[in-house]
């Protein structure tokens, strides 16, 4: 188990939906996040008026996770804010990234602005809005050492805030292999079967999220009936939305009467990974088990006891 983290938050207005900034200790990275309708309080922090790193993030329906970003560096971020405020319309939610020891340069900017859009799309949680990713800056083998530490820690800092655009998956390109070690998992293989429609899926808790795995046979559609509820039919549309957008991000590729999944792929539920991998509205918990038979319910309380009155 790696060692704990210490995160600091402090909400500059007092409303958890405010300008918030955030900070790991013994890191000397500084993050402020902001919504848009507090641009102008963003744009009055001394930190933006630094070299540093900068997100825009705002709603897109068309991408797997719903979300759209852009990604961006600045010798002084404030500048470059100014100018997306005008020109930029998706966005709703401004995230910047500098140095507390103001050590950052625009070269460390640069390098960073590049692992930042490559990890993003490596995760594929968002559309980016980046039109290119610019190459690498050349930097001291120092310099790039505490560069890759940094964005260490911000792939850690974000998720906290909820911005979840550099969580990364396991590479695995076959369902039963292992998770490499930089990607530690504590759960065991979970297996969802349906034999009579040769579906087949593996999943593993990563990171805390549920991952259905690289490899696992699908349905190759959600399918849909007049007879339902309003309700389930309206469940039943969701899951077909998002495995539409699975099929056509490449992410299930469909022959014939199966679907298999091309990557590993993270759900925000098992039971929603159920109903893409079955095509039905499914129970995760009680329909994904171990070899031994353990479900996934079962797995996940475990130690968990009723204390004595």
């Amino acid at each position: 188990m790696s060692a704990g983290k210490s995160v600091r938050l402090f909400l500059a207005d007092g409303t958890p939906g405010g300008l918030l900034t955030a900070e790991i200790m013994n890191w000397t990275g500084h993050v402020v996040a902001a919504p848009r309708s507090d641009f102008a309080a963003l744009l009055n922090r001394p930190e933006v008026k630094r070299t540093g790193v900068y997100i825009l993030i705002g709603d897109d329906p068309d991408s797997v996770g719903g979300l759209r970003a852009y990604i961006g560096e600045a010798d002084e971020v404030r500048t470059r804010l100014y100018h997306h405020e005008r020109n930029k319309d998706f966005w709703d939610r401004a995230v910047v990234l500098t140095s507390k020891d103001a050590n950052l340069t625009k070269a460390h900017a640069r390098y960073l602005e590049s692992r930042f859009i490559a990890l993003g799309q490596a995760a594929g949680r968002s559309t980016l809005d980046n039109a290119t990713q610019p190459p690498a800056t050349s930097l001291p083998e120092a310099d790039v050492s505490d560069m890759e530490y940094f964005t260490t820690q911000a792939q850690i800092m974000l998720p906290v805030l909820g911005i979840n655009l550099f969580r990364g998956k396991p590479s695995i390109t076959q369902a039963t292999q292992a998770v490499p070690e930089v990607h530690p998992v504590e759960s065991p293989t979970f297996v969802l079967d349906v034999p009579k429609k040769g579906l087949r899926a593996s999943a593993q808790v990563v990171d805390g999220e549920f991952t259905v795995l690289a490899g696992s046979r699908v349905a190759p559609a959600v399918r849909s009936d007049t007879k339902y509820s309003a309700a389930t039919a309206r469940a039943y549309a969701g899951y077909e939305a998002l495995h539409r957008k699975l099929r056509d991000d490449g992410s299930i590729a469909v022959e014939g009467t199966i679907g298999t999944t091309t990557r590993n792929i993270v759900f925000s539920s098992p039971s929603t990974a159920g109903s893409i991998v079955t095509g039905r509205s499914c129970n995760g918990r009680m329909q994904w088990m171990t070899t031994d038979g353990t479900t996934y319910g079962a797995w996940e309380d475990q130690g968990v006891t009723e204390e004595a009155p």
